[in-house]
């Protein structure tokens, strides 16, 4: 498994801690995995948006375990807790954090979109403003 990788699981504070190695050990060392953590997305501050998709998908494995570890509806392995209302406060909280979930899809599938959408719209702009290549003499 590659440093990265291993630095990505263990969060960003992995990421902050390597940087101040590296500046520690040597400043360029440092600034190189300063500008690498920035310019990746790691640090929240460049690209991350494919980030975003990989926690809601891990956040959508999670949820899939305790659905299924509950029976797949309510209750712990198909049964109750005994405490019908905290079976009902459990099925409410449930509900709610899988419409939240929702929620944040359809916003982060918006956000995409109007992004692609800004960039193709320059893309499209500069394009218009090219001048035309001129036709070799015959």
């Amino acid at each position: 498994m590659p440093i990265a990788a291993k630095l990505d699981e263990m969060g960003r504070g992995a990421w902050i801690a390597l940087t101040i190695l590296g500046f520690l050990v040597w400043w360029p060392l440092g600034l190189f995995v300063l500008i690498y953590a920035m310019w990746s997305g790691r640090m929240m501050c460049g690209r991350g948006g494919d980030r975003w998709e990989r926690k809601m998908s891990r956040l959508q494995e999670k949820m899939d375990r305790l659905r299924n570890g509950m029976g797949g509806h309510g209750g712990w392995a198909g049964g109750s807790s005994g405490n019908s209302a905290f079976d009902e406060y459990r099925e409410e909280t449930l509900r709610r954090l899988e419409e939240e979930q929702r929620e944040f899809k359809t916003f982060l599938d918006k956000l995409r979109f109007a992004k692609d959408k800004a960039e193709f719209d320059q893309f499209m702009a500069e394009r218009r403003q090219r001048p035309e290549p001129e036709a070799p003499a015959a």
